[in-house]
């Protein structure tokens, strides 16, 4: 099947769209601590804060809607801070989209948690997610747009 006729042969369900706003933050790693004879792991404070304002964000766009129970597209655009180190002209051509946003963090690790920030608000799942659309570019003001589309299709 082409790529054009996935996008086509999946008629919408359901969607919602929304932003979260600030530096996108990237998963960090699991930390692991010491607690008398056990060995327990927890997330990155960092991360754990920025999987809480996606949830805030997710539930003020979903409302009061239960969860998406479909397959589900996700497009997202991460937007990056432009350094300020960078000259005006550098900066302009930065957010006019000339220059690629190639440091890190890394695309896929801001989307990972992304997705555990609306795991319970937007779908169920994560495993839900069928299509995911990424885009990393830099921008005046940072942040993540989000648009999560439930699709009209079987669940396996």
């Amino acid at each position: 099947m082409s790529q054009q006729s996935l996008i086509t042969a999946s008629p919408i369900a359901q969607r919602v769209e929304f932003v979260v706003p600030g530096t996108p933050v990237a998963k960090g790693r699991p930390k692991f601590a010491r607690r008398g004879a056990h060995v327990t792991t927890y997330t990155p404070e960092k991360t754990e804060r920025y999987e809480n304002l996606v949830k805030m964000a997710a539930r003020a766009a979903m409302r009061s809607s239960a969860p998406y129970a479909g397959p589900i597209r996700l497009i997202v655009h991460i937007g990056l801070p432009i350094p300020a180190s960078w000259s005006m002209k550098r900066q302009g051509e930065a957010a006019a989209g000339a220059i690629g946003a190639t440091k890190k963090p890394d695309a896929d690790n801001v989307v990972k948690a992304l997705k555990d920030g609306m795991n319970g608000v937007v779908y169920a799942d994560d495993g839900q997610v069928v299509d995911l659309w990424i885009s990393k570019r830099y921008a005046r003001v940072p942040g993540v747009r989000i648009e999560a589309i439930e699709l009209n299709l079987q669940s396996a």
